[in-house]
Formats: structure tokens, C-alpha cells, sequence
């Protein structure tokens, strides 16, 4: 497979957002599936997903996750699916308890403590102030209840630190050569999401390891084709950006990864097929 090939996730649904914000957030599994089906379609051949209640609070029950997945493999029966262990608030056994029943092939973790937050300039307030406690105790947890699972980690490292974070438990042999670094920027608490910072944190990642960038706001589109052209992978969707490189709002997910596959496809690059991806990440069982 050439370096000309690109994967792109979507990240469906997110936690912090409601549709206050953007009335197409899907909430109920039935909406994550139909949204799934619509990024697929589009060129994604990886979901991420948080689960939400049906009024849209965040939801850790092993149930909700369970119903997601079966409407998710109703519509796309390969696609690679990626569920979330973030929370604020939680105990650990409480943020990874639907990993075992339901065995995603990939799951995202956050690789160190850290302020999180939502600020308005305009307001002068927070609209969302919390702490992400990611203690190294708490990430060996996370990530070998992942490996006793069969599931691909996802590292999630929203600064410069983060990515070393993941030494020591590579040291102790808890992370798998096939696991990823996700590249978070634009998080307040985080690394700002500029072109320096991207090269910057690119310049991190131990060489042959598989990343992808994933940008807050609506700077994803510039600092993806930056991802994109240094030969990284990117991901898109309604938890990370609402809006088109135009500035409209975005109407689903499956419209974002039509112009991030447009975007890639311009600096000739093609998306991964699910298949392709799969054999990338060494991914095989279908949950």
C-alpha cells in the first residue's frame, strides 16, 4: 500500500456539544447509525463515538453503547468502530466498563491530566471548565483492559507532553506496535491548534507510528491538509467542527468527510477503503 493513502475517521457525536450548538448532533443509537452509514458512505472507514442518553447527555451505561452498535453494524457491517473512555467525574472502571461487552476494534484514551474548557472571548465566561485526571495508574488501566479485549488504542495527546506520556507504557509493554497518537489540538488546556504547533508535535511521534491529526475549531481545514501533506491521517465530523471550509454549517457528518475526501483527493491522496485500513492497523475481527 502507497503513502499516497489516507485514512479518514469521523467522529460522530462528541460529549461537550448538544444541538444548541448544531441541531444535527445525533443522539439516540438509531441517529448514530443513520450519521455511521452517512460517513461511510462519504469515504470514513473508522467511527468514533460517544454515547449520549436521548436527550443528549453524555452516557457511560454499557447498554446504550451496546444499542449503538448493533445500529451501527445494521448500516455498515465493516466499518472499523472506536468508542471513547474520556470523562470528567468518573471513576476509570466506571469510563471503561463497555469495553468488554461490547469490543470495539479501537478505543480512544487521553494520555495525561489536564484543564479542559470552553471559554467565550465575546462573554467573558466558561461554558464548559472541568479536569481530565489521566494519572499513569489510571492509563495502564485503560489501556490493558484494551489489550486483554483485542482493541487497537487510540492515543489521545492534546500537548507535547502527552506524547512522551506514552513511553514509559510502551516501556512496560502495554502499548501495541499497531497503537495510534492522535494529534488534539485547539482544546483550551491543550496545545492551540497553529501550523507550528501541528509540525511541532508531528515532529514527536516515533517514526512509523500511525497519526492522525484532529483540530478543534474551524482551523481543522487548514491544519488537516498540513496533516495530509506531511503524511499523516485526519479526522473530521460534528464533535470536532460544525462548519464546511465555506463556513456554512455543516448538515451531517457524511458532508464533512465529502470535502476532507475533495481535500485529500486535491493533493493527491486517496481515502483508505475499510479494508485498507484494516490491514494498515493489523484490525481483523469485526466486532
Amino acid at each position: 500500500m502507497t503513502k499516497d493513502k489516507i485514512i479518514i475517521s469521523a467522529a460522530l457525536t462528541g460529549a461537550a456539544t448538544n444541538r444548541s450548538h448544531c441541531p444535527d448532533i445525533p443522539y439516540r443509537p438509531e441517529e448514530i447509525g443513520v450519521e455511521a452509514k452517512r460517513a461511510v458512505d462519504a469515504g470514513a472507514s473508522i467511527v468514533h463515538i460517544h454515547a449520549r442518553e436521548d436527550d443528549g447527555v453524555p452516557s457511560w451505561r454499557t447498554e446504550v453503547f451496546e444499542d449503538i452498535q448493533k445500529e451501527v453494524r445494521k448500516r455498515c457491517p465493516e466499518v472499523i468502530i472506536n468508542y471513547s473512555t474520556g470523562a470528567i467525574g468518573l471513576s476509570v472502571k466506571e469510563r471503561i466498563a463497555h469495553l468488554a461487552p461490547t469490543k470495539p476494534e479501537m478505543a480512544a484514551f487521553n494520555m495525561g491530566s489536564m484543564n479542559y474548557a470552553i471559554f467565550s472571548k465575546k462573554q467573558k465566561k466558561f461554558f464548559w471548565n472541568g479536569v481530565f485526571e489521566n494519572s499513569f495508574d489510571t492509563m495502564a488501566e485503560v489501556v490493558k483492559t484494551m489489550n486483554d479485549n483485542g482493541i487497537c488504542p487510540e492515543m489521545e495527546c492534546f500537548d507535547t507532553g502527552h506524547i512522551r506520556n506514552a513511553e514509559p507504557l510502551r516501556t512496560m509493554g502495554l502499548i501495541p506496535d499497531n497503537a495510534c497518537y492522535s494529534l488534539v489540538m485547539g482544546v483550551l488546556g491543550g496545545i492551540p491548534a497553529t501550523p507550528e504547533n501541528l509540525i511541532h508535535q508531528i515532529k514527536q511521534v516515533p517514526e512509523g507510528a500511525f497519526w492522525q491529526s484532529i483540530v478543534i475549531s474551524r482551523k481543522q481545514w487548514k491544519l488537516n491538509a498540513l496533516a495530509a501533506v506531511m503524511g499523516g491521517n485526519i479526522r473530521v465530523g460534528l464533535e470536532d467542527n460544525f462548519y464546511l471550509p465555506n463556513g456554512e454549517m455543516a448538515k451531517s457528518n457524511g458532508e464533512l468527510v465529502e470535502h476532507a475526501v475533495s481535500l485529500v483527493r486535491m493533493i493527491g491522496r486517496e481515502p483508505t477503503s475499510i479494508a485498507e485500513t484494516r490491514q494498515l492497523l493489523n484490525i481483523n475481527r469485526i466486532s
